[in-house]
C-alpha cells in the first residue's frame, strides 16, 4: 500500500520553486544516488524549478554525479530535501537548515526525527529504492527517467551489496527490476562498483592477510595512519575493504578501524548475525542492525568494541 507521505512530499516539491538536496558526509553510492537520482526526477518534471545537490564531491564516484556551488541566498524561501542521513551532524553542508521547509527521507532507524516531514522506511534496502517507490507510486507527478533510474539503481546495488545483504527483500528486486527497464546499463554500474584502485587492491590483500580472528568469530584489523601511508591511501580508500572480513570462513562480526589524522579512529563495524548498532550508539555511532559505523579516540576503546562485540558473538551462538 502507497504511503500517503509521498504524496506529501511530491506536493511540496509541486509548491517551492527553489530545491535543494542534501545528504550525509563521506558519502556512498546509495547517498549520491537517492540525491542525485531525485534532483534528476524533479529536474524532468518541473525543468522551470532551480534545483541543486549540495555537499562535497567524491572523487571514487563520480559517475554518480557532481555537487553544485549554491550561494547561502538560494536557501531563502527553498525547499530543503534530506536524502540518506540518520542523524543531524551528519548532513553535509550545515546550511540545509536555512531553507524554509526541510524534508528527511531515509531507510536507517530513525533515531533522529528531524524535518518538517519525515519519511523513514527502515524496511527499505536503501534511500534510493525509497526515492524510486515514490516516483513509481505517484504516477506522471514525478515520473521515472533514464538518468534517475541509473543513478537510483547505483545507489541500491552500493546499499545492498549487489543484492547479497539481508535488507534485500522482494520489494527491493522489485524496484530493481522496474529500474532497469529505463536506458541504462546496469552492468556497467555493477563494473564501475566492482573496479578497485591498485593501492585499494593492495590495502585489502594486507586486511585479507593480517586480519585477526579470534574463537568467538570476531574479526578485526586497525589500519593506522603509517599502514595507509604505506599504500598511499586515505579514509575515502578504505571503503571497498569493509566487507572483505565477511568473506573469510567462521567470521561472525567484524570491525575495520581507521586511523584518522587527528589519532582517533573511524570504526566500520559489520555482522551477519547479531545485533551491532547498539554497540555503535555507544561508542558516537550508530547505523543499521548488520552495519554501522562508530568512533573510537584510541585503540583502548577499540579494545572495548571488541570485546563488546565478542559478547554479542557469543550469545548469539548460544541461541541460534
Amino acid at each position: 500500500m502507497e504511503n500517503p507521505i509521498y504524496a506529501d512530499i511530491v506536493n511540496k516539491i509541486q509548491a517551492y520553486a527553489t530545491i535543494i538536496i542534501h545528504r550525509h558526509l563521506r558519502p556512498d553510492p546509495d547517498a549520491l544516488g537517492s540525491q542525485n537520482g531525485l534532483a534528476s526526477l524533479i529536474r524532468q518534471a518541473f525543468p522551470e524549478k532551480k534545483v541543486f545537490v549540495a555537499g562535497e564531491n567524491e572523487d571514487s564516484l563520480s559517475y554518480l554525479g557532481s555537487m553544485d556551488s549554491i550561494p547561502d541566498e538560494a536557501y531563502e524561501g527553498a525547499l530543503v530535501i534530506v536524502t540518506d542521513t540518520a542523524n543531524q551532524p551528519r548532513v553535509s553542508d550545515k546550511r540545509y537548515v536555512k531553507g524554509e521547509y526541510l524534508i528527511k527521507i531515509d531507510h536507517h532507524p530513525n533515531e533522529d526525527p528531524y524535518g518538517d516531514i519525515c519519511l523513514v522506511e527502515t524496511q527499505a534496502s536503501s534511500s534510493s529504492e525509497i526515492i524510486a517507490k515514490i516516483s513509481f507510486s505517484t504516477g506522471d507527478k514525478l515520473p521515472m527517467n533514464n538518468a534517475a533510474a541509473r543513478l537510483l539503481y547505483a545507489g541500491i546495488v552500493g546499499d545492498t551489496g549487489r543484492f547479497l545483504y539481508p535488507a534485500t527483500t522482494a520489494m527491493t528486486m522489485k524496484i530493481a527490476s522496474k529500474l532497469m527497464q529505463f536506458d541504462f546499463s546496469a552492468s556497467d554500474i555493477s563494473q564501475m562498483m566492482n573496479t578497485n584502485s591498485l593501492k585499494t587492491a593492495n590495502l585489502s590483500g594486507f586486511v585479507l592477510q593480517s586480519l585477526t580472528i579470534n574463537d568467538v568469530g570476531v574479526a578485526s584489523i586497525i589500519l593506522s595512519q603509517e599502514i595507509l601511508g604505506r599504500f598511499g591511501a586515505v579514509d575515502s580508500d578504505t571503503a571497498p575493504v569493509v566487507p572483505l572480513p565477511g568473506t573469510v570462513e567462521g567470521v561472525l562480526c567484524w570491525g575495520i578501524f581507521v586511523e584518522q589524522p587527528n589519532g582517533t579512529y573511524r570504526c566500520r563495524l559489520r555482522s551477519k548475525g547479531p545485533i551491532i548498532n547498539e554497540v555503535a550508539k555507544r561508542h558516537g555511532g550508530g547505523g543499521h542492525p548488520l552495519a554501522s559505523g562508530a568512533n573510537a579516540k584510541d585503540e583502548s576503546e577499540i579494545n572495548d568494541i571488541i570485546l563488546e562485540l565478542e559478547e554479542l558473538a557469543i550469545e548469539w551462538q548460544n541461541t541460534h
